[in-house]
């Protein structure tokens, strides 16, 4: 590092299980974070959870922490940019999986490319894509939605919707959910596909409670009971 040099903005990935305190990351990159005094984070709790697992070779008090998550200004994300301006190194840090992927962290990412930070991605889990590996749906072509609207109304119209572009495109539709609403889309995905329609449910990914299953809309309807409150979700269709 010099002083005419801008910092680097590194995207760290996290456990996508929460309560695992085991680091993704490759022995390169640990050593990168351990070297690092600035964080920005979506959630600063869960983000000195994760870095006093690994052990760092100094104390999590030390670090300087700045807090990036929907609710925060664009004016207030501007304010991040001067220790890299400055020269210092700065880890990206997500509440579960890669940053910037379905998460406010873009927003810095963005920022960094217009001032021409350099921007580095680690190598880490993402439960989409995981999700996407275990389906046995097309891994050619497909399309990430990210959250469903949440009005009903709205939501059933854009399951139609998606479902008709899989099957002109021939692509897996992706998408994802707040916890406490996934078993409301889960009811209105039975109620509103087409039979044939295959359907993917990843629940839990990387956890010991791991689901992650594909079956057509004629066989999920043949289930008892899908329980998916409160858990963290990954949905995929193809028609």
């Amino acid at each position: 590092m010099t002083d005419n040099q801008k910092g680097i903005l590194y995207l760290i990935p996290v456990p996508i299980d929460q309560n695992s305190k085991e680091s993704v990351l490759l022995e390169k990159h640990k050593k990168i974070v351990e070297d690092l005094d600035y964080f920005i984070v979506e959630n600063e709790k869960t983000a000195r959870f994760y870095l006093s697992a690994l052990n760092l070779h100094k104390p999590i008090h030390q670090l300087n922490f700045k807090v990036l998550n929907k609710s925060t200004s664009e004016e207030e994300i501007k304010n991040f940019l001067p220790p890299l301006l400055k020269g210092f190194h700065v880890g990206l840090l997500s509440d579960s999986g890669c940053p910037a992927v379905a998460d406010p962290g873009a927003k810095i990412v963005a920022l960094a490319h217009q001032n021409k930070i350099k921007v580095t991605p680690m190598t880490g889990p993402s439960s989409i894509f995981l999700a996407l590996m275990a389906s046995g749906l097309n891994g050619q072509q497909f399309k990430f939605h990210g959250y469903l609207p949440s009005d009903k109304d709205e939501r059933v119209k854009k399951i139609i919707s998606i479902e008709n572009e899989s099957k002109k495109n021939n692509e897996t539709q992706i998408f994802i959910e707040t916890p406490y609403r996934n078993q409301h889309v889960y009811n209105d995905l039975i109620e509103n596909l087409r039979e044939q329609t295959k359907l993917c449910i990843g629940l839990n990914i990387t956890s010991e409670n791991e689901f992650i299953l594909t079956k057509n809309i004629r066989d999920w309807k043949k289930e008892i009971a899908t329980d998916l409150k409160n858990k963290p979700c990954v949905f995929l269709l193809q028609s």
